[in-house]
């Protein structure tokens, strides 16, 4: 239960990512680079104040995984903010998150994990939702929403081999776990970022650098931390159901917070991404009569 707790929490802040990404006056690089390193100094304090150990040999054991796992973190963020940049951040996250579809799709062949029929609705449904809401953001998405789009997908699929790689690391806590990986992430967009494009550094000014720390220490060391945490527990297609927090998150924000019209389409589609998560949630009983959550723990 607490695992799936800090799966929900991880969601949540995720959701809030765009906010903060779109108005960063950085490219999606930079923004990816900054995030990383922030978040894994801030979590390499708190590894050593919780006086913390890790096993070397566990991380030789992991270090392919880990170095996968890398790879599509720093994917899935430099395409995750480019979207926002290039349409609204409903719709960037909105289509991002055709990832749990495609978590369910692989789940059965590379987790070895059965598609039950109420799941199957459960995100069908949640498709519907996302739906409605993209149809309503193609009509009034401001920038190169098509564009913004296709960004979105391409994130998706390094999110989707993110969470579906981080489930063969072994013998390694949620903390070590993040840590390696955003350091990792760290060592491979340094050398990316400079010879593409260069760090800037006399262009972030105060606003962007109190952004950069936000979701560096916030998002890319507390969320993630959360989020490695609890899917190591959750079985995949129990994490893509929940994974439809981050962008109802997202559209909630958009609207309070950034002011971007709700539109009963939209709400219709919030609505049905919300019962989804409901019905996934609901306990059954299994065939010896007794209670089994329907996510696996």
């Amino acid at each position: 239960m607490k695992e799936k707790i800090y799966f929900i929490l991880s969601m949540i802040i995720f959701g809030a990512v765009g906010v903060f990404a779109k108005y960063i006056d950085m490219s999606s690089s930079e923004i990816a680079f900054f995030l990383s390193l922030i978040g894994a100094l801030f979590l390499l304090v708190v590894f050593v104040w919780t006086k913390q150990k890790v096993s070397w040999r566990s991380v030789k054991k992991n270090a392919t995984v880990l170095f996968m796992a890398s790879i599509t973190l720093s994917g899935n963020w430099i395409f995750l903010f480019q979207a926002y940049k290039e349409t609204t951040i409903a719709t960037a996250a909105l289509s991002y998150y055709f990832a749990p579809v495609l978590v369910i799709i692989l789940s059965p062949l590379i987790l070895k994990e059965k598609l039950s029929l109420k799941k199957a609705i459960c995100i069908g449904t949640a498709l519907l939702g996302l739906f409605f809401i993209l149809q309503n953001g193609r009509m009034e998405a401001a920038g190169n929403h098509l564009l913004g789009i296709g960004y979105g997908l391409v994130a998706a699929g390094f999110y989707a081999g993110l969470t579906l790689v981080n489930k063969f690391i072994r013998d390694l806590d949620g903390l070590a776990s993040t840590l390696l990986q955003l350091g990792l992430s760290v060592v491979m967009l340094f050398p990316f970022v400079l010879f593409s494009e260069g760090l800037h550094f006399n262009a972030i000014n105060s606003t962007a650098m109190m952004l950069m720390f936000v979701l560096g220490i916030v998002h890319g060391g507390i969320g993630f931390y959360f989020f490695f945490a609890g899917m190591k527990v959750l079985n995949g297609q129990s994490i893509a159901v929940l994974s439809y927090i981050d962008p109802l998150t997202s559209l909630l924000i958009s609207v309070l917070v950034i002011g971007e019209r709700m539109t009963l389409q939209q709400l219709i589609g919030a609505v049905l991404l919300l019962g989804s998560i409901w019905i996934g949630e609901t306990r059954g009983r299994d065939q010896k009569g007794n209670d089994n959550p329907l996510i696996s723990t």
